[in-house]
């Protein structure tokens, strides 16, 4: 192979010129005749039989060219791309410029780059969280939870229905007089108060009882995923058919020998206190993670190539669609909207993901991180267990490359988390 040119005609887009000799161009048209061969016939010969030259003869010296060349260009243009260090992000365009079996093959070959990336002053940005002590009045709403979570549901069907009642009902929705996609279902299990149903549904609930048809009117959030629903008004006509409620259990040792390994309250409530102690650590580590996310996007200086971009809001929109094992096609048909609609729904997110994303890897060139093979061999062994894959099968999906770079990233990640100031605020109360 030899690189005739290699040349950055404009921004993030390098075009490069190389060529494969005609030994190569002979190999691959060999190939090219030994798997067609068998689909073609020629006069006097059995289909399959007939030599290359006689193939070559009937139907021209370029039967071949079509497929050789395809072959070279996948077998060559990893080499390419590997040799000339270059980081693509989409498809190459070709185009084959010149064709001989003496010369071979030289191709003209068009690719979208990573961009260059600058970034400063990311040592020490400033940051502001929320402090998540634990308070005594959260361990009691987590004591509270348990006895909830732990009740006897008992038969109540002679009462009306009040908050924290189970109900399963019956109900068809109507929007604008006509019966609509995903608003019917029989035999439906709620919990009143639960807040499952948009605002407004479950309080109209509060007071039936078993048997009695009933409406309840609403009108749909402007925020509603389905277009033809949002904002809405909407009248769905109910019947409860079951009804039960929740028999809550006194807090004491008994209860506490009952549901846990412990004997006592108090031993119970410092378990929990350390559960939430862990939790809240979590949560501000995500937190911090999110606000310096944001900082640090806003330090980028970068022109991004659009398809970077648009690759991140198929990814993120596949993979959430992928969690109701559904195509990203029928996801969006379902939530009543045009894929790319529903596609445009993660742009915010998927642009800013690719921008830090970017940045982080800048850091990383800039610190000189590194990462060690038996780093990279230990995030194998922890996807293999996560995934119950062999260490072989998971080497197949990830490549070495893509696993050093992601370590790379964290690492960059955890330095500036390392090096932020750090203030924190005190919670803003939220309404129950």
């Amino acid at each position: 192979m030899e690189i005739i040119s290699n040349t950055k005609t404009e921004l993030n887009t390098v075009e490069v010129q190389f060529n494969i000799d005609g030994d190569n161009f002979e190999k691959a048209i060999q190939m090219a005749f030994l798997k067609k061969k068998k689909n073609i016939s020629i006069p006097g010969f059995r289909k399959g039989k007939a030599t290359r030259k006689m193939i070559e003869s009937t139907y021209g010296e370029g039967v071949f060219y079509e497929e050789a060349v395809n072959e070279l260009y996948r077998t060559w243009i990893p080499k390419v791309v590997d040799e000339l260090g270059l980081q693509i992000v989409d498809s190459p365009t070709v185009e084959v410029t010149e064709l001989t079996r003496i010369d071979g093959v030289t191709f003209k070959t068009t690719f979208t780059v990573k961009p260059e990336v600058t970034i400063e002053d990311y040592k020490g940005v400033e940051v502001e969280i929320e402090s998540k002590e634990v308070t005594e009045e959260d361990i009691d709403k987590e004591m509270e939870k348990l006895i909830a979570d732990n009740a006897r549901i008992i038969d109540s069907s002679d009462t009306p229905v009040k908050n924290g009642d189970i109900i399963k009902f019956d109900f068809t929705g109507f929007c604008e007089d006509e019966a609509f996609d995903g608003g019917t279902a029989t035999d439906f299990e709620l919990e009143i108060g639960s807040g499952k149903f948009i605002p407004g549904f479950e309080e109209q609930i509060v007071g039936k009882n078993i048997g009695e048809d009933f409406d309840v009117n609403v009108v749909f959030p402007e925020e509603y995923p389905s277009e033809s629903l949002k904002g809405k008004p909407a009248l769905f006509k109910c019947r409860i058919n079951e009804k039960s409620s929740k028999e809550l259990a006194e807090l004491d040792d008994e209860f506490v020998k009952d549901i846990s390994e412990f004997d006592t309250i108090a031993e119970l409530r410092e378990d929990v206190r350390e559960k939430l102690v862990e939790s809240n650590k979590e949560i501000s580590d995500m937190e911090l993670e999110r606000e310096v996310a944001e900082k640090i996007i806003g330090l980028i200086q970068a022109e991004i190539p659009p398809v970077m971009f648009e690759d991140r809001v198929d990814e993120v929109a596949r993979d959430w669609a992928f969690k109701y094992n559904m195509s990203t096609d029928n996801f969006a048909r379902y939530s009543g909207m045009s894929t790319e609609q529903y596609r445009d729904g993660f742009r915010e997110i998927a642009e800013k993901q690719v921008k830090f994303r970017l940045a982080l890897e800048r850091i990383a060139e800039l610190e000189e991180i590194a990462v060690s093979e038996e780093e990279v061999q230990a995030e194998y062994d922890k996807i293999a267990k996560e995934n119950r894959m062999s260490d072989e099968k998971v080497r197949e999906i990830v490549t070495a490359a893509s696993l050093e770079s992601d370590l790379k990233a964290d690492k960059a990640l955890d330095l500036i988390k390392e090096s932020a100031k750090i203030t924190y605020k005190v919670p803003e109360e939220k309404p129950e």
